[in-house]
């Protein structure tokens, strides 16, 4: 099935009621046919029938073999950490979620897990900062909030060779535009959170792995099971229902993107934006060769950050808060929000001031979303 087909319709087997929509199943515990008997189900923990509906549906998506959904996209990156042991050592994107590097910096580095911090967009750089001891190369592409773009193929030909995983995280352009497990990654995450639920009405993360036979693999089930950080069967329906009109949602926000992109490089008051969208944009090239779309996730810098402050104040129809994917048109402001535990080094190499704000774009008509962004910047 197309990714549209099997978006709506998912993996879904019909029961003996004929349901269209699927059950929630909220029993936490199920009931044995008889000794070493079992339906499948035996606690909830473990296993859930909405869930692993859904589950089996972002593995098809993903284009993997196994799927886990999680309490939050944090939850997800976590279990990805543990794989990692003392001693061991990270290379992570040096533009990237602000709660990764806390993670990474704040908690993983006490047990001992060493952790550096590269342009991944540069190969070169990548190579030179793998050690004989390093497990794990983790990416984001296109980067929060500076939209740079990593070759996932080359990165994870680079991974293996040097006995590595590649983790990507996919958020900003959802299973619908970019599949980094067929590129050769190992593992993807996602804040599911934002365009996989696109309604900000619940609080998801999502592993999907390429082989669920794999020494990882079998780790990463192994550590879910038994920590549980497992998403409710409530969340779990609440985010197949999303998943129907992911492809209609993105590509809706994708063109809204495209027109607000090339309008704020007509604004007087900004100075710099940064879409992958952009014919201009350096990883442009490549991302058409890795994603078949852009998404809808621009960066921006105005003239000063007073600017930015105010502007802030001014939105009308857009909401200034974090988060971002929503069907509703989000700005935030990343060095007092999602960045603002991020070192002083990583905002300077990666060029994250406060001039820099955030754009997620919605469904909103798109004449309405230039509307409130000029109000606000000449307000």
């Amino acid at each position: 099935m197309s990714d549209y087909t099997l978006e709506v319709h998912g993996c879904h087997h019909y029961d003996a009621t004929g349901a269209i929509s699927e059950p929630i199943y909220l029993s936490a515990t199920y009931r044995h046919p008889g000794y070493k008997q079992s339906t499948g189900f035996d606690y909830g923990r473990v296993a859930n029938p909405t869930r692993t509906e859904l589950e089996t549906v972002l593995a098809c998506l993903e284009q993997g073999e196994r799927a886990w959904a999680l309490s939050s996209g944090m939850a997800a990156i976590n279990m990805v950490f543990h794989l990692l042991n003392p001693g061991d050592h990270v290379v992570l994107s040096e533009d990237l979620y602000g709660g990764t590097v806390r993670l990474a910096n704040d908690i993983y580095k006490k047990y001992g897990v060493k952790c550096d911090y590269v342009d991944t967009a540069d190969l070169e750089k990548t190579a030179a900062a793998i050690k004989k001891e390093t497990k794990l190369l983790f990416i984001e592409t296109p980067s929060n909030p500076m939209m740079r773009v990593s070759d996932i193929r080359a990165l994870a030909k680079l991974a293996h060779e040097n006995g590595a995983l590649l983790a990507v995280d996919n958020t900003f352009l959802s299973p619908h535009f970019q599949k980094p497990l067929t590129l050769g990654a190992d593992i993807v995450v996602h804040s599911a959170t934002k365009y996989l639920c696109g309604h900000n009405d619940i609080i998801a993360g999502v592993i999907a792995i390429a082989d669920a036979q794999s020494d990882y693999g079998q780790t990463l089930d192994l550590y879910i099971k038994s920590e549980g950080p497992n998403l409710t069967p409530m969340d779990s329906w609440l985010l197949l229902r999303s998943i129907k009109t992911l492809g209609i949602r993105v590509e809706r926000q994708e063109k809204n993107a495209a027109i607000v992109a090339e309008w704020l490089k007509t604004q007087p008051n900004v100075t710099d934006v940064y879409y992958v969208g952009l014919p201009e944009h350096p990883g442009h090239e490549l991302h058409k060769s890795q994603a078949t779309g852009f998404g809808s996730m621009i960066s921006f810098k105005v003239k000063t950050p007073e600017l930015a402050v105010a502007l802030l104040g001014k939105l009308k129809l857009i909401a200034f808060a974090e988060s971002l994917g929503g069907v509703e048109s989000l700005l935030t402001y990343p060095i007092a929000q999602t960045h603002a535990e991020m070192p002083k080094e990583l905002l300077e190499r990666t060029g994250l001031d406060d001039r820099l704000l955030r754009l997620s774009i919605g469904i909103e008509d798109v004449e309405d979303i230039k509307a409130d962004l000029e109000q606000a910047l000449n307000a």
